[in-house]
């Protein structure tokens, strides 16, 4: 995991479905489980939202807050 790629996390907009414009730290576990057990969007995204999966099942999801706002580095 990249410092970069908890930035991005923390201000990233799902880009489409039902959580549309919402950053990805916000969306609900329960959303990135079901993409891990179908597949996760290939390419940067997926990375992303696999990650956030990690983060939110780890209850990590706080360590983002101070990120929220900042652009990538």
């Amino acid at each position: 995991m990249e410092n970069e790629d908890l930035v991005r996390i923390a201000n990233t907009p799902m880009p489409f479905g039902r959580f549309k414009g919402s950053l990805l730290v916000d969306l609900p576990e329960a959303y990135l489980l079901w993409f891990a057990n179908r597949e996760f969007p290939s390419g940067k995204l997926g990375h992303l939202m696999s990650l956030t999966l990690e983060i939110k099942i780890n209850g990590l999801e706080s360590l983002l807050d101070p990120l929220r706002g900042k652009s990538d580095p």
